[in-house]
This record gives C-alpha cells, structure tokens and sequence, in this order.
C-alpha cells in the first residue's frame, strides 16, 4: 500500500541513457553533496536552489556518496516526523549499509546504537519517558541561578581585559558546565569537563582531520564512569534520577540516552548563545533593547530559532516501506534528512518572503514523538536566556571587535554556528 504526504510537483530527472542507480537508492541526476564547501557558509541558498530544482524533497549525497533524501517543506518535516509508521528510527532498516565503511564520518549520527534515538513505538516511550521525568525534576529557577553563577565566574576571567572570544571562552563553556553539574559530575572548569566540550563537538561537527568515531567512544568512557560512580554513590542530579527510576534501565541504556542528553543540551544550546548574540550585536531592530531589554533578548532568541537554527538538519528518518512523499517515490529502507533549516523558512508558510519570529510553531526541536522531549526546550532557553542576559547586564557596551561581514560560519550542513564571536567592551573590574 502507498501513501502519500502534501508536497509540491517536481520536475522529471530521468538518469541518462546507460546509467542504472543501484538497488534501494534514490535517484542520482541532480543530487547535490551536502560534504563539500559550496553552501556551507550560506546554506540558505542551497535550500533554494534545491526547491527550485526539486521541489520539497531533494536527492542528495552525503559524505562518500552515499544518496538520501533531503526533506525540505515545512509540510513535509511535519508528516514525516508524525508518522512513525511510514518513517521510522531505527537506522538498521538503511538499504544503503553494504556501502558504508566503518570509519564513515557520519556513523555516531547513524550507527545503531542501544540509545533512545533508535528506538521506537512502546520502548521509545519507556525510555523518553524516563528522561522526560529526570528532566521535569530540574527546578528551572535554580538552574538559572546555577547558569547566573557561571556566567558570572566564566565573565570574570575575561572582563579586565576589554576584550573575549566569546565563542570559546562562553558561549561553549556555560551550557556545558551547566548540563554536567546537572547530570551530577565536577562543574568547574576542569581539564575532564574541556576534554567532554572538546570531543562532544569532534563527534557531532567534526572539522578536518578530526575523528568523529574516536571522539565518540571518549564521550561514551566519560559517561560509563558516572554512571558507575552514580549507581554507587546516588545524588539529587539527571543520572542518579535515571538509575533509581521505576522503569529500571540498563546502565548500558542509561549511559547512551545520557549522551544524547549531554550533546543536545551543549553544542545546540551553544550555537544558540552565540547566533542570538551576533544578531543581538549586528542587528539594528535590537539596538535600543540590548542594554537591558529582556524583551529585546527574548525576540532574539526565537528568531534564531527561525533563521539560524543551531540544528540545521538532522539524519534521520528510514522508510518502513514503499511510500510517497513530495512527489517523490521514497523506496523501502531509503534514508531521510529533516531539512530542520529549510522548513523553518519554507515560502509556503510564508508566502510574503519575510519570516516573522513572533510565534513558536518552528521545527528547530523536531515534531512528533521522537522531538526534543517537552522539558528539554524549557531547560536550554533557561541556559540561554540567563547567559545572554547576564553578559549584556555585566558588559553594557559590548560590541563586535570585527565587521559583521568578517565573521564566518563553521563549514557544516548539520549544525550552525559561529567559527569565533569577537568582541570588545569597557573592561570591568570583578
């Protein structure tokens, strides 16, 4: 039986004479690479040009060649991440696994693991809910008090300059000590916790020359540790409140959904620190509101979430079975990319051309069962917020030490965010 999701019509790219795509893979005429340089910088255009090209859903290659589907429409993201019956999680179910190689630089996105990302149906739930219960547990006026505390520490050590990075030596540096201490480990700015940030970022944005997979089993060590100290030595922390559960994880289980608690909590939460600074900083709407606008920092922040979402696409979705979607035949077992980006400035839905920030309805937490579980959203523009807010409060007349045309964007497809953040200030004392 085939279904079908709204989309819109797409032109014909019949292979040419002689050329035969392989067994289970979309079709190659105009499929675009998502590894190389060319759009990195300016994905927008990418998104374009591939709707115009190909409509809502695009043929694509990922690194090594190995085709996919990349889903562009707002409508099309949504239906497929509410029907995990069509389109569902667990990657082993990829058609095109006989031509990956072990070392492939995208295996920690899609390599099968025992994490709450690969599962489905009645054992997603269980696992979900699990976090989603450690999570609620989080009291978020302490946790902002915990982030004013770091922010104010990781402000001092830069401060009496007149001048910061402030991709590196914050906007990285406070959600991840935050997440740690509330996952219960040291919360300081310990060579453990740099090394985690280090090998976090390696593992889901690896630059050249970088081991993803390496990075991986680092994180992974990392974590078995605390879970073992955990279940030793319980405390009131995110872990302890997995391992004391009633559903009765596996400390296997536990230590692969506290990865994926830890990496969605620190580099997105970053990224998002960070765009919403630069738009803070470049941006003239926000110029009479950045000196002490809570009103101004909150815009900003769901905005980004519009235009620069830190999670631009996301890998992703495999077909149960033979099935439309955009007017395209999507084949058992084919692999889907969630255009996040795309969707969130999908023309459809904004058929004016300007995107407007005022509402919440973007898919830069996903859709469906498998989003951001309802807690975690709530949490990082806690982070977020106080981050932000604090540094306006402390340095008033913070400004961009470089052009804004100067700034670049780490060359990636997946994430978003600033190479480095410069700025300069009236230097504080402590």
């Amino acid at each position: 039986m085939t279904e079908s999701a709204t989309g819109q019509p797409v032109t014909d790219d019949a292979p040419p004479p002689g050329a035969t795509p392989p067994p289970g893979c979309p079709a190659h005429p105009g499929a675009v690479s998502l590894s190389g340089l060319e759009f990195q910088q300016t994905p927008s255009e990418l998104y374009r040009a591939l709707r115009r090209r190909h409509g809502t859903v695009a043929p694509v290659l990922l690194d090594g060649d190995i085709p996919a589907w990349l889903v562009l429409g707002y409508s099309e993201v949504s239906y497929v991440t509410g029907h995990d019956e069509l389109f569902a999680r667990d990657s082993r179910r990829w058609n095109q696994w006989p031509a990956i190689p072990p070392d492939w630089p995208l295996m920690p996105f899609v390599g099968h693991q025992p994490s709450v990302l690969f599962t489905e149906g009645t054992e997603h739930q269980r696992r979900a809910g699990v976090i989603t219960e450690a999570l609620e547990a989080v009291d978020q006026f302490e946790l902002a008090q915990l982030c004013r505390e770091i922010a104010e520490a990781l402000i001092d050590s830069f401060a009496g300059s007149g001048q910061a990075e402030l991709m590196t030596s914050y906007a990285h540096a406070l959600p991840m000590r935050a997440v740690v201490r509330l996952c219960g480990m040291p919360g300081g700015g310990s060579g453990d916790t740099d090394d985690l940030v280090r090998d976090l970022r390696i593992s889901l944005d690896a630059a050249e020359g970088d081991d993803p997979v390496a990075a991986y089993l680092r994180v992974q060590a990392r974590i078995e540790r605390l879970v073992k100290d955990k279940r030793s030595s319980p405390g009131s922390d995110i872990t302890s409140r997995m391992l004391t559960h009633p559903a009765g994880l596996s400390d296997v289980e536990i230590v692969q959904d506290l990865i994926t608690v830890i990496a969605a909590a620190q580099q997105p939460t970053a990224n998002w620190i960070c765009n919403t600074l630069r738009l803070l900083l470049t941006d003239d709407r926000f110029a009479l509101n950045v000196s002490g606008g809570r009103i101004g920092v909150g815009q900003a922040l769901n905005e980004v979430l519009w235009l620069d979402t830190p999670t631009q696409n996301f890998i992703g979705r495999w077909a149960v079975r033979d099935t439309q979607l955009g007017g395209r035949q999507i084949m058992a077992g084919d692999c889907l990319v969630l255009g996040l980006a795309a969707a969130n400035t999908d023309p459809l839905i904004w058929p004016g051309g300007a995107v407007g920030a005022e509402n919440s309805a973007h898919l830069s937490f996903s859709n469906g069962e498998h989003r951001c579980p309802y807690p975690a959203p709530l949490l990082a523009d806690v982070i977020a917020r106080t981050a932000i807010e604090t540094l306006l409060e402390r340095l008033p007349d913070v400004v961009l030490s470089v052009e804004p045309h100067e700034l670049s964007w780490r060359p990636s497809i997946w994430m978003r965010g600033l190479t480095s953040l410069p700025v300069r200030f009236t230097p504080a004392a402590r």
